[in-house]
């Protein structure tokens, strides 16, 4: 078999939900970013379907030289929401059960 060398990860910390204050090696992808979702399964204990935890990848933070950013962190997202399709300019908006499109004509 051929070597693929050493697979890249990052320490990465979480804030909020139940991995607040956590750091975890995070795989990279090929563009050298960890991936945008992080979802944690958790194995309910009684047998039933896990949990999944979803978490958003931010900025850290900026330094204070040149104003690059420090790297990325993680923060809690509840709700979890799919957020699998590009954010084009042209796309329609997400109509989820409850809530309804502004649909009142502009004066």
């Amino acid at each position: 078999m051929t070597d693929t060398g050493a697979v890249k990860s990052q320490d990465t910390p979480f804030e909020g939900g139940p991995m607040d204050g956590r750091v975890l090696p995070v795989l990279l992808g090929p563009t050298g970013h960890p991936p945008k979702t992080y979802r944690i399964p958790v194995p309910d204990a009684a047998g039933g379907a896990p949990t999944v935890l979803v978490y958003r990848r931010v900025p850290r933070g900026q330094g204070k030289l040149l104003g690059l950013h420090q790297g990325w962190k993680y923060t809690f997202d509840p709700e979890g929401k799919q957020s699998g399709r590009p954010k084009w300019p042209w796309s329609k908006p997400d109509t989820t059960p409850g809530t309804r499109p502004d649909t009142t004509p502009d004066a």
